[in-house]
């Protein structure tokens, strides 16, 4: 998508050496990418005591390692 940004040139040359990129695009997105990554970190920071999880993995792998035997029992059939 092309966009046209008012960005100071001052800005975009230290985005640029920060991020190692060479192209003013490659540096304008991995910042941005950076940036969304960091905020989605934060937010889910932020719900930590919050949620909570009754999640029994015991009766899942339980569960799980009788699948994976009736799968082989029915491959050897075959």
């Amino acid at each position: 998508m092309r966009a046209t940004l008012n960005i100071s040139d001052e800005l975009i040359e230290t985005v640029q050496k920060l991020s190692g990129e060479k192209s003013k695009t490659k540096a304008i997105t991995t910042a941005m990418e950076e940036y969304v990554r960091q905020k989605k970190t934060k937010d889910l920071l932020a719900l930590r005591g919050n949620i909570s999880l009754a999640f029994d993995w015991k009766a899942e792998e339980e569960k799980e390692m009788k699948t994976q035997k009736k799968r082989e029992r029915f491959l050897e059939k075959g």
